[in-house]
């Protein structure tokens, strides 16, 4: 007999995720990371909010600038088998949502076609009736990338696990003030940590870097 206080079953949600974390490592992964200067991005989320009302965030954000840097990096958005690597035009985005069963990864159709303000107001609720378990099977199939996120928990950086069948995905850290060198002068920038995960059966070190600096430098300038 047990001396467990609580046992949880590895069924329903929480076998589908255990099932998935465990075929996730299987795959010959790699991991890589680098800081983004977030200054520019928190005054466009000050100047959006004000302007519109809305509850845009840094997560807001940060999905819109993986949806367009995406676009333009096909080789890191698809999915991987043991027959076939498939790059897909359509950023379907998994948005990672923490719910009282566990995490669950709903799917935001062809992110890329979608503004700032939309994007804020799909994932709201996509993740409100993910929480609420309103969600059919549908709504978590046909991803081609996920987006992991754990700044507001007070986490500077993190390695995610893949969620297979995509070929990678971020974990994306806090804002925080760090000391930065620019100009030859040492300055206070608010930074994040992004880092990337990926199965090298499908992509590369090279390109995968590619995708990230590309990624950071379009957070830098807040091109969304």
């Amino acid at each position: 007999m047990s001396d467990a206080t609580t046992i949880v079953p590895l069924k329903g949600i929480r076998g589908v995720i255990a099932r998935s974390l465990t075929a996730a490592w299987q795959a010959p992964r790699v991991a890589q990371g680098l800081d983004a200067d977030m200054s520019a991005v928190l005054a466009r989320v000050k100047t959006e909010r004000a302007a519109t009302g809305t509850k845009i965030s840094i997560t807001h954000a940060v999905l819109r600038a993986v949806a367009l840097t995406l676009r333009e990096h096909p080789a890191v958005n698809g999915i991987v088998s043991d027959q076939a690597v498939e790059h897909w035009s359509d950023v379907n985005l998994g948005v990672a949502v923490n719910t009282p069963i566990g995490v669950v990864v709903p799917v935001l159709m062809q992110a890329e076609a979608f503004t700032l303000g939309e994007l804020e107001q799909h994932v709201g609720v996509l993740a409100g009736s993910a929480r609420a378990g309103k969600l059919p099977a549908s709504a978590y199939q046909r991803g081609t990338f996920t987006v992991s996120t754990l700044g507001a928990t007070g986490i500077d950086w993190f390695t995610p696990v893949l969620n297979p069948p995509q070929i990678a995905i971020p974990g994306i850290g806090r804002v925080v003030e760090r000391a930065v060198v620019i100009s030859g002068q040492v300055v206070a920038r608010p930074m994040m940590t992004l880092t990337l995960v990926f199965d090298h059966r499908a992509l590369d070190g090279h390109p995968a870097g590619i995708f990230l600096s590309a990624l950071a430098q379009r957070l830098a300038a807040a091109d969304l």
